[in-house]
């Protein structure tokens, strides 16, 4: 994403959900707790709209996204979107589904690590969201379900088609696509839907300190390796190896390259600038 920005001043709030930021981690909050964090039309566009500044400002090198309450996400809400949904004409609902599919652009060009905190339940477009995230951080009460099929629609929906299968292969991909059953955490941790299964009520715990650490490393190389692993997914072997060259040529041109030989060489910890 490109960081200029245009006149449109900073957003200093957020009305479907909450941002809290401290030197360079981002903690975002789905908060709905009563409705176990289901989305509306306005959390999608909050989403989109806030990685996109988010991403402009580069001042987040990681970012935490959690639910607030009992889940992480239970998807879109029933009576809010789907309900709303049905009056809707094919331009109307094109819009709407090109908006969600953004969010999970969002997720997967910003340029800092997202590291999804699940507890409880994450269905549907909450599934999803957690998808798209570099990491995801979840207790032994999370559940994951795509439960597109459920309610009548595709279950390659938001991109999930395209990721999920790149995430625990085709196999499991197309059983929780087409199935829209829940895994809970102990199998999808063991077909690697789970980047890091914690105690229990320790995975926002353990996603901050995650998203500490990263932010507290060398940014650059954090934001690259991301986009070439978004990139190179459908790259053939040559072109991959030639923009992995042409990324670490750069690389090495930058300030924190030189700052790792200067810290090895006087036997002291680097001090990372992202540069």
């Amino acid at each position: 994403m490109s960081p200029f920005s245009s006149s449109a001043q900073r957003t200093e709030q957020w009305r479907h959900l909450r941002l809290r930021t401290d030197d360079g981690v981002a903690t975002v909050t789905l908060a709905r707790p009563e409705k176990l964090n289901a989305l509306t039309f306005g959390a999608y566009a909050d989403l989109r709209d806030l990685l996109a500044e988010l991403a402009r400002e580069r001042s987040v090198r990681a970012l935490v996204l959690g639910g607030e309450g009992r889940g992480f996400c239970s998807g879109g809400d029933v009576d809010e979107i789907i309900g709303a949904t049905l009056s809707m004409d094919t331009a109307q609902l094109l819009d709407f589904n090109r908006m969600t599919g953004q969010v999970v652009r969002a997720l997967r060009e910003c340029p800092f690590p997202v590291i999804a905190a699940v507890h409880g339940v994450a269905a549907g477009a909450g599934a999803v969201l957690a998808l798209a995230a570099d990491f995801r951080i979840a207790d032994p009460s999370a559940r994951f379900a795509f439960l597109f099929t459920k309610v009548g629609l595709s279950g390659g929906d938001m991109g999930a088609a395209y990721l999920l299968p790149r995430v625990v292969g085709l196999g499991h991909a197309t059983r929780l696509l087409m199935l829209g059953e829940p895994v809970r955490a102990p199998e999808a941790e063991r077909i690697g839907l789970i980047s890091e299964l914690t105690d229990e009520g320790r995975s926002d715990e353990r996603a901050a300190e995650l998203a500490r650490h990263l932010a507290d490393g060398p940014a650059l190389a954090y934001a690259q390796t991301k986009a070439l692993l978004t990139a190179e997914l459908d790259m053939p072997l040559a072109a991959s190896v030639e923009l992995d060259a042409a990324t670490q040529a750069l690389l090495m041109n930058g300030e924190d390259y030189a700052e790792f030989h200067a810290a090895f060489t006087e036997k002291r910890p680097p001090k990372w600038r992202g540069r």
